[in-house]
């Protein structure tokens, strides 16, 4: 079991934005969010994180009501990647890579080995263990992304939240971001805009539009012309290619 949520509708500041969402990834997937802005992306990773309560329905992590569990707890299974992140302070790598250690650390403090093994492990899976010591403010954007995500693994989470992870990365920085998640040993759920990205990296994809869910399977079975036009408005030709892939190309008009 995994972090779940069924059939969850969540109204924000008077406005409907989520309507009746059922999220049920199979545990170690890579499942992503689609649609247009404002479909409910966001608001439901959300939910998913604990940050919200839903006005209806249920999130669940196995078997339990989120809600229900210490937000310490929560911290220690489920890890949130948010899209805007920044600090006026003099932090490095590995001070921004220790602050994922935090929900470990009780009254009395940590395990001071096992906080040291877990952000090694982050910065190495992360690929920044040479630049530790950098400063915050001259890391390119590619960076500062796999020093958050170095963050959230030093939580030692067994689920995975990112809200646009490759939001203005180029496109170099934004496959290997999306490599590192793909082969993390998480469920991880990523609401992302490029098409093609998450068909290339998700193993379902959840399409959302105006706060319901529209369309879920594999990305073979969701990015239809058809879809596509009816959720973007754009015209599109679907390509297979191979493994159950599918590329996507737009066209003018």
């Amino acid at each position: 079991m995994t972090l779940r949520a069924l059939e969850v509708s969540w109204t924000r500041s008077g406005r409907l934005v989520l309507d009746g969402v059922t999220l049920d990834p199979k545990p170690g997937s890579t499942v992503g969010l689609l649609g247009p802005n404002g479909s409910g992306k966001s608001s439901l990773l959300r939910l998913l994180a604990g940050l919200d309560r839903p006005d209806a329905g249920r999130v669940l992590l196995d078997d339990d009501e989120l809600h229900g569990i210490r937000r310490r707890q929560v911290a220690r299974r489920i890890a949130l990647v948010g899209q805007h992140a920044d600090t006026d302070l003099d932090l490095t790598v590995l001070d921004v890579v220790r602050l994922g250690r935090i929900p470990h650390r009780g009254v009395f403090g940590g395990d001071p080995a096992a906080d040291q093994a877990a952000i090694d492990h982050a910065l190495e899976a992360a690929g920044l263990t040479q630049r530790a010591a950098q400063r915050w403010h001259t890391l390119s954007g590619g960076e500062r992304q796999r020093a958050l995500i170095a963050s959230a693994l030093a939580q030692e989470p067994r689920e995975l939240l990112l809200d646009e992870p490759t939001n203005h990365l180029d496109i170099a920085h934004q496959l290997e971001i999306l490599t590192l998640v793909r082969e993390l040993p998480v469920t991880a759920i990523l609401a992302l805009h490029d098409l093609n990205l998450a068909a290339m990296f998700c193993d379902v994809l959840v399409v959302l539009n105006q706060g319901q869910v529209v369309a879920t399977g594999s990305p073979a079975e969701v990015l239809t012309e058809q879809l596509i036009a009816e959720v973007y408005h754009v015209r599109c030709t679907v390509e297979a290619t191979g493994e159950g892939n599918t590329s996507v190309r737009f066209l003018r008009g």
